[in-house]
């Protein structure tokens, strides 16, 4: 393990880290909110750390190749200090009075989970609700992927981060270069940002508004400027547009490029996204029928409604416009089994992700063939393509260990007082990346009451699911360490 040279990349990663916070520094300085000396401050603060990182480290150089080993504790080391450095707008300003809530929020952020601490999101400084909602937009398509893009000297043997980093089963590379395909990702990432802060500009939303609201969307983030989240607007339009990009930012990015590219029926053609938006909609007619009479008297509403809290939570954005508490049974199971489904592969959202929903259920249907015809020889397929068993035992690995630690931290969270039904929300909720929960940390609530600890410890569920759990968890596996 060559520490300096991971030092290197994590000092690399700080400096640009340090550089994003220019732009909150800009909108503060735009508003004359007084929060100047938070973010010069923080400014100073991480790209001094990450100077010191990369003058202690080796030079880093296009011979450099990044190990399997190396790519996954460089990404685990840079996502924690990413989130330890991104906490500081927070702990600075007055808004925070502690690291642990400063902290918290800030790998919420990054994460693109979206659960919060702050109670009164209304009253902070514009350039904090920028903040909040910019590391999100930036933590979405994955800040190792951005800095692929950006330096060229990570490109060589840079798939390892890639992989540490994608949230997918099986990370596409879009093109021969990997530096490449990471800009070729941003750039549709940032089009259809722009689209919808477009489409928010044209139904009346204010520019700021527009924008942290474009830049929680895409990344399939949640945080919202509004203490009621989307619910403040009471808009059908704003919902409608919203629900769409929510949709779009839980598809493959890689099928959006085809389709760009002019391959119309790229996400017809795709088994995993025709499973997804077939979900959604299934599911969004079942709330519908449950919900219309009981919550809402007009069927209009209940669709509107529904269609969005499953869109929101399918694809782990966590956007709310109704308190999903308040729906009978049978919809708070379906929303509680979305936590766990999440989003496609290679797109933004977190959860499972339904390309390893589709090869379990395929895998389970095969062993049950093999029971009845002992002798048959099959393959378990997605788009016509063979699934290797090597990634079939990764992937029932990954969902043993996902439902195993789901349940482990909602025992460790239980034990430090929080009700049962709060600590299996706050876990889904934290280690699926989604944002709100069930219990005392539904969309009506949030984490700020959960014990120091509890936050911490949820902390680390966010990171685990946003780098699909294998980049951390296999730290602390004795082997890995080895020679």
């Amino acid at each position: 393990m060559r520490w300096q040279f991971i030092a290197g990349i994590i000092g690399i990663l700080l400096i640009f880290l340090g550089f994003s916070m220019v732009a909150p520094l800009l909108v503060s300085i735009y508003y004359h909110d007084l929060a100047q000396n938070t973010f010069i401050q923080s400014i100073i603060l991480t790209m001094t750390a990450g100077l010191i990182l990369i003058i202690l480290s080796k030079k880093l150089g296009s011979e450099d190749y990044i190990n399997q080993k190396e790519g996954m504790t460089a990404v685990a080391l840079a996502w924690t200090a990413i989130g330890l450095f991104g906490a500081l707008p927070f702990y600075l300003g007055p808004e925070f009075t502690n690291f642990t809530d400063a902290f918290f929020e800030s790998v919420s952020g990054f994460t693109t989970t979206g659960s919060s601490v702050m109670t009164n999101i209304e009253g902070a400084s514009k350039s904090l609700l920028f903040w909040r909602s910019f590391i999100q937009w930036l933590g979405g398509m994955g800040i190792i992927v951005l800095s692929l893009a950006i330096l060229p000297f990570l490109g060589v043997g840079g798939i390892q981060l890639y992989k540490a980093e994608v949230p997918s089963p099986v990370p596409d590379k879009l093109t021969p270069r990997l530096s490449d395909s990471a800009k070729i990702l941003w750039v549709v990432y940032a089009v259809i940002t722009l689209a919808e802060i477009i489409f928010l500009l044209g139904g009346g939303m204010p520019l700021f508004e527009a924008v942290c609201h474009a830049f929680t969307t895409m990344p399939t983030g949640g945080f919202s400027p509004k203490n009621a989240s989307i619910a403040h607007y009471n808009s059908a339009y704003f919902d409608y547009v919203i629900t769409i990009f929510m949709v779009l930012a839980g598809i493959n990015f890689s099928l959006h490029y085809q389709m760009i590219r002019g391959r119309t029926l790229a996400f017809w053609e795709d088994t995993e996204c025709r499973v997804f938006l077939f979900l959604t909609l299934a599911m969004t007619l079942v709330i519908t029928w449950d919900i219309h009479g009981s919550v809402y008297t007009s069927l209009k509403d209940a669709f509107r409604s529904a269609i969005f809290q499953v869109s929101s939570i399918l694809t782990t954005t966590g956007f709310a416009t109704a308190d999903y508490e308040k729906f009978p049974g049978l919809s708070q199971v379906i929303l509680f089994i979305c936590m766990f489904i999440g989003a496609s592969a290679g797109s933004t959202g977190g959860g499972m992700k339904i390309a390893r929903i589709i090869a379990c259920f395929k895998y389970c249907y095969r062993e049950l063939f093999k029971i009845i015809h002992p002798k048959s020889i099959s393959h378990v397929k997605i788009n016509n393509t063979v699934i290797p068993d090597e990634v079939l035992r990764s992937i029932m690995g990954f969902c043993a260990l996902y439902i195993g630690l789901f349940i482990l931290s909602s025992i460790l969270l239980a034990l430090m007082g929080v009700d049962m039904m709060t600590a299996f929300g706050a876990v889904a909720a934290c280690i699926g990346n989604i944002g709100p929960g069930f219990g005392t940390v539904g969309p009506a609530e949030n984490f700020a009451h959960l014990p120091a600890m509890g936050k911490w410890l949820l902390s680390w569920c966010m990171l685990l699911g946003r780098l699909e759990i294998y980049t951390v968890i296999i730290l602390f596996v004795p082997e890995f360490w080895k020679k």
